[in-house]
């Protein structure tokens, strides 16, 4: 299923513009990689497309999330740096974080939900910063980030409502679209909207005929379901396999959404680990569930896609390697 958007509601007065991207690109440029673009024949064939993968798995971290993140970190003063930063995150952020923080010498706090993925967990450990537990529930991360935050002093850096977050994430799409220009469509995975946020603010600028698409899943679909009622749903327990798209749509993100014209597209989980499966046999790499539903939207699709140049964000490549969806 997909959902467009209706008429746009009052706009947030503070979301991020493609020059917020622009400086996000200059900030982070000596701290993150400029991740590959790779293509596939076979996989394309399948999707009867031709399809352009930016390969954010091979980013620092394993992941889109160092980009905004390192943004934040480097964004702040250095009287507010001092007194480090924390958040809330299922992994991915927390480790991006992590690492954005080390490069600049300061403390990290990060609150992680009780069952996260371990080689997840072991990531943020090792770039350094302070591991917090709670239930595996978005309020409970949200009040335990708040408490630790007027504990410490520390800036919150928000997974995805924070603009500097979004501005950075949008950098992945920015490079992707200044190297290959001349896209159809463009697709990344939806949580809470940072990545899908970004990517829309920096395509609509370099290509404003392109069409924008999220891919979430069938069982965490509070994005989709927020576009067709008209408003922001918060009260979906999320039920699928890929854990970096859990979080809750953010007002900042779906207002984003709607200014862009982004259209969400619902994946059952069965499909999203079939096109992980697809990606580690024909293109050899590693990408997370959490990654692959962006491919499994396109091949769920066809009638979208068909004989268009798509491209395809996938957004981060870490896994528990004894715990593979497929076995």
């Amino acid at each position: 299923m997909y959902e467009s958007v209706t008429p746009h509601p009052p706009e947030i007065v503070s979301l991020p513009d493609f020059a917020a991207v622009e400086r996000a690109a200059q900030r982070i440029a000596a701290h993150a990689a400029r991740t590959p673009t790779l293509g596939s024949r076979s996989i394309g064939a399948l999707a009867v497309a031709t399809l352009v993968f930016k390969c954010e798995n091979f980013q620092r971290a394993g992941a889109f999330k160092f980009r905004g993140a390192c943004n934040a970190v480097w964004s702040l003063t250095d009287e507010v740096a001092t007194r480090g930063v924390v958040t809330h995150s299922s992994g991915n952020h927390g480790a991006a974080l992590a690492l954005a923080a080390r490069t600049r010498g300061i403390p990290a706090h990060v609150v992680v939900p009780e069952g996260a993925v371990k080689s997840k967990l072991a990531a943020i450990e090792a770039y350094g910063a302070t591991l917090h537990f709670c239930a595996p529930t978005i309020v409970a991360r949200e009040a335990a980030a708040a408490k630790l935050q007027a504990a410490t002093g520390a800036e919150l850096v928000h997974p995805y409502t924070d603009p500097r977050v979004i501005a950075g994430q949008g950098t992945a799409a920015l490079e992707l679209l200044r190297e290959v220009s001349d896209l159809d469509a463009l697709i990344t995975p939806v949580g809470g909207g940072g990545l899908i946020g970004g990517s829309a603010i920096a395509a609509k600028a370099l290509n404003p005929g392109i069409e924008i698409y999220g891919a979430e899943p069938a069982g965490a679909d509070d994005a989709y379901q927020s576009l067709r009622r008209g408003a922001r749903v918060t009260d979906i327990v999320p039920d699928t396999v890929c854990d970096g798209l859990r979080g809750t749509i953010g007002e900042i993100n779906l207002a984003l959404l709607r200014r862009h014209g982004v259209r969400v597209l619902t994946v059952d989980d069965a499909q999203t680990i079939a096109a992980q499966r697809l990606v580690f046999e024909r293109m050899k790499i590693v990408i997370e569930p959490s990654s692959a539903i962006a491919l499994a939207a396109v091949l769920g699709h066809p009638e979208i896609f068909r004989g268009r140049r798509v491209g395809v964000i996938f957004s981060g490549g870490n896994v528990d390697l004894d715990k593979l969806s497929w076995q």
